[in-house]
């Protein structure tokens, strides 16, 4: 009965340490910033092409793809070939830029 109850209590530990992660480590990753390339800018459209990183926030692996930007405004002064950090958030079924700045 002892072996039987060590058991369970060593299939569990793993899924309890998951269930307790710290509220701040999950927010972490959804503020972190992204690095990419600069491969397109439309601002008519308000939409850029970014050769990114993996964009942990939203699983999602490298690649290159179009973002509408949340803000026109964010694409002001982007030109191709820029290096840049970004975040995005999957909106209304599309990926958008939140927030986009020239990688230091």
């Amino acid at each position: 009965m002892k072996n039987l109850l060590l058991c369970a209590a060593l299939l569990a530990a793993p899924i309890l340490s998951l269930a307790m992660e710290p509220p701040a480590a999950a927010a972490s990753a959804a503020d972190a910033m992204t690095d990419a390339e600069v491969r397109k800018v439309d601002l008519a459209a308000a939409k850029v092409t970014l050769r990114h990183a993996e964009i942990k926030s939203l699983d999602m692996p490298a690649m290159t793809m179009v973002f509408q930007a949340r803000d026109k405004k964010l694409l002001d002064g982007l030109k191709v070939g820029d290096k840049v950090r970004f975040k995005a958030a999957h909106e209304g079924g599309q990926f958008v830029v939140t927030a986009i700045e020239p990688r230091r």
